[in-house]
């Protein structure tokens, strides 16, 4: 089987592509992909810790990292819950928010692009098919 005929290999390409063009944009103002998606994922009254990766797609466990990146930036606060210290909210900064809007109009701004070189139902259809190959690598044992 060619890379070219299996579902996976232009998702891959194509992620890579699009994850090139949005870290060559981040780094012009000192973020990388990652950092502008966590910005973005972050409600404007926090998130707690725990609900972010999830929220992301990903595992907790992958943020630590980045998170720790972010803090020290100055682009995020942790800070515990008032009513369950147990619970670590994670707010954005004034830096953290101007960045969350330069991510924001960098997204808007490659998805118009992008869009407007579809049909509706050129996009519909891909969105169904995203849709369902989501579901199926949620829901189902592939590998046995």
């Amino acid at each position: 089987m060619r890379p070219e005929d299996t579902i996976d290999f232009p998702i891959r390409k194509v992620w890579n592509r699009i994850s090139r063009l949005y870290n060559n944009e981040a780094g012009k103002y000192g973020g990388t992909m990652a950092i502008g998606q966590v910005l973005l994922s972050i409600d404007p009254e926090g998130t707690p810790s725990t609900k972010l990766g999830p929220k992301m797609g990903m595992e907790s466990r992958s943020l630590v990292r980045t998170l720790q990146s972010m803090e020290n930036a100055g682009l995020i606060r942790r800070c515990a819950e008032k009513t369950d210290k147990r619970v670590v909210r994670i707010t954005l900064t004034t830096k953290g928010k101007q960045m969350r809007d330069v991510s924001r109009d960098t997204v808007v701004q490659l998805n118009t692009a992008l869009q407007s070189r579809f049909t509706k139902k050129q996009l519909g259809t891909f969105q169904q098919v995203m849709n369902e190959l989501d579901r199926i690598l949620e829901n189902e044992q592939l590998f046995r």
